[in-house]
């Protein structure tokens, strides 16, 4: 069993209380319901004056620190390097946010019934990742997929009585990563709370999630949608533990289920929840957004951002008003959809439900609920309404101090960072590559990877952005794998490509030998391997010209026609050495020794 987390003396003086105030509807639905006494926090952000209006007053109190877990207390567990270190937060003023839970709807935006009224959509996206830890978020379990149900499990994460939470540190590190590249503010002191809820997948009956004091605020994100280059506002990132997963017997959901079964694998899996200002217009924004979002993260090692595998995962809050109108209309938050493309589709349906409900003065049949999109039937269907605003009764997390980052510890991440994908692309452009082919080659890390080592060898730009987005990718797409699962080596490729420049194979070798390169069986030497199976260029004059006779002698008909004004048989003729030759011949010498032939010389 682990220890505390507390330091060394530090007070646990938390407090909670009742209600007191409602809170702005904006923020809805994560609902804080507490006071709370601080261990050297610094004040509460103001996060977004659109959507925040925390009443702080300032006090004293002792300070407290996380303790974060080594590598010695676990064969799973990353330890931060000596020069990015955690350091005690100092003694300072406590913060009391007094903020309440409200039953009471927004003012709805409302017009005319009539369908000259233009109306704009309104859109903000919460997505969870999954951060690639090796341990789970308080404990050291490990944080992998597709293990057998409830092996990946131990009493912490199963909140048994008497356990007590270990901050994982690479959690911290990875927030950090992803809010520098988010261009985020860092929080140097932020804290844990507990979320409270039932339900039958979180174990300890609360969530272990940041609300008030998140580790990251603000920021922006630059996406191009269709050409256009749109930015849209990052609110807060901010630290959490994920629930279990509830597996329905007979059915793939509640209904028509025999009966349900709970996997805690995933129950403390750490997670970064990345909140997004209600920016968007469109399903095609908010797509671009979640694909852009995870290049990002992906590019940074955050996640791996596998939708299919649940490591990444949208909810989406869509409402219309009229053009224009200073006013939100209703809320509908939308599930389920477990790629970007499907995304894009539940809310552009969305959106044209609610248009329409509104053009046909039916407005007031939009609530406040909970949509599933049906990918089968393409539509959205009512998961469950929202009566209120859930009570989540906030307040600090006791077993867990206040995390405090050093600028020495962000400086460390930041020195660390790698090229994002708007900085590669334009580095890419600059090369002279198209925006299509910089769009296809910066999409996935691997694949930029792969060009980077290969141009770092010295081969020419465009030949190898070809072969890559090409036929290695083909290769990639036909046998299921991604390109860092090939065993090709960046020499090997940059091998190829130069036999190919200078004459001393043709494409179409390349293209025939190229799967046994993609296995590894070049690695040693490309040219030994072509050599091997007897496939080098024929480059001997005297060889090319004896091939270029037989199809002469062959083909007098064609001949006679060409030498009598019809010279685009040359074509005919050149298919006919190649295909003599299996492809070996080297295509600029025949061409020459072809046409000297052809004109009698």
């Amino acid at each position: 069993m682990h220890s505390s987390a507390w330091a060394a003396g530090a007070p646990a003086t938390t407090r909670c209380s009742a209600l007191l105030q409602p809170l702005p509807h904006s923020l809805a639905p994560k609902p804080f319901t507490a006071i709370s006494k601080g261990h050297g926090r610094s004040p509460a952000r103001q996060l977004s004056a659109a959507t925040s209006s925390w009443t702080c007053a300032a006090a004293t109190s002792a300070a407290a620190s996380s303790t974060l877990r080594g590598s010695e207390q676990s064969p799973f567990l990353r330890p931060l390097a000596p020069s990015a270190t955690l350091t005690p937060a100092s003694s300072g003023p406590r913060v009391i946010c007094r903020s309440a839970a409200t039953a009471a709807p927004p003012a709805q935006a409302t017009a005319p019934a009539g369908s000259e009224v233009e109306y704009e959509a309104v859109i903000g996206i919460e997505c969870h990742v999954q951060l690639l830890t090796r341990t789970k978020a308080f404990c050291g379990c490990p944080s992998e997929f597709g293990s057998e149900p409830n092996s990946n499990v131990c009493p912490v994460c199963l909140g048994h009585p008497g356990t007590l939470p270990v901050l994982n540190s690479e959690m911290v590190t990875l927030a950090v990563r992803a809010g520098l590249a988010l261009g985020s503010d860092i929080a140097r002191v932020s804290k844990f709370d507990r979320k409270q809820y039932f339900y039958p997948d979180l174990p300890k009956g609360y969530q272990i999630s940041q609300y008030d004091e998140p580790i990251c605020s603000g920021g922006r994100l630059e996406v191009e949608v269709d050409g256009q280059l749109k930015s849209f506002g990052i609110i807060r990132a901010h630290l959490e533990e994920d629930a279990g997963k509830i597996v329905y017997a007979g059915a793939d959901r509640l209904s028509g289920a025999d009966y349900s079964l709970v996997d805690f694998n995933r129950a403390g899996v750490p997670l970064l929840e990345i909140v997004s200002a209600p920016d968007m217009r469109s399903g095609r924004d908010a797509a671009a957004y979640g694909e852009e979002l995870r290049r990002v993260l992906r590019t940074c090692g955050v996640t791996d951002g596998n939708m299919a595998e649940g490591s990444m995962r949208v909810d989406v809050n869509v409402s219309v008003r009229p053009r224009g109108s200073p006013v939100f209309g209703t809320r509908v938050e939308i599930k389920n959809m477990n790629s970007f493309s499907n995304m894009q589709k539940a809310i552009d349906f969305e959106i044209e439900r609610q248009v329409s409900l509104n053009r046909a003065g039916r407005g007031s049949e939009i609530v406040q609920e909970t949509r599933l999109w049906d990918e089968i039937k393409l539509v959205t269907n009512t998961m469950r309404k929202k009566e209120g605003l859930a009570d989540y009764r906030y307040f600090p997390e006791p077993d867990l101090p206040p995390l405090t980052v050093s600028e020495e510890f962000i400086q460390g991440v930041k020195s660390s960072m790698p090229e994002l994908p708007a900085a590669k692309r334009a580095r890419y452009l600059s090369l002279g590559l198209s925006r299509g082919d910089v769009a296809v080659l910066t999409d996935e890390t691997a694949t930029s990877d792969l060009l980077d080592a290969v141009l770092a060898l010295g081969a020419p730009v465009k030949p190898a952005a070809n072969w890559i987005q090409g036929d290695i990718m083909a290769y990639c797409k036909e046998s299921k794998i991604g390109m860092d699962a090939l065993a090709i080596s960046p020499s090997a490729l940059a091998e190829m490509i130069g036999l190919i420049e200078d004459g001393t194979i043709s494409g179409k070798i390349a293209k025939e030998v190229l799967p046994d390169l993609l296995q590894g069986k070049g690695n040693k030497g490309v040219r030994a391997h072509i050599e091997k199976r007897g496939l080098l260029m024929i480059s001997d004059e005297a060889a090319i010209g004896a091939m270029v006779d037989k199809i002469l002698e062959a083909n007098q008909k064609q001949l006679q026609e060409f030498r009598s004004g019809k010279t685009k048989l040359q074509g005919y003729f050149e298919g006919q050495v190649m295909k003599e030759s299996k492809g070996r011949v080297n295509p600029g010498l025949m061409k020459e020794i072809l046409m000297r032939k052809l004109q009698g010389e």
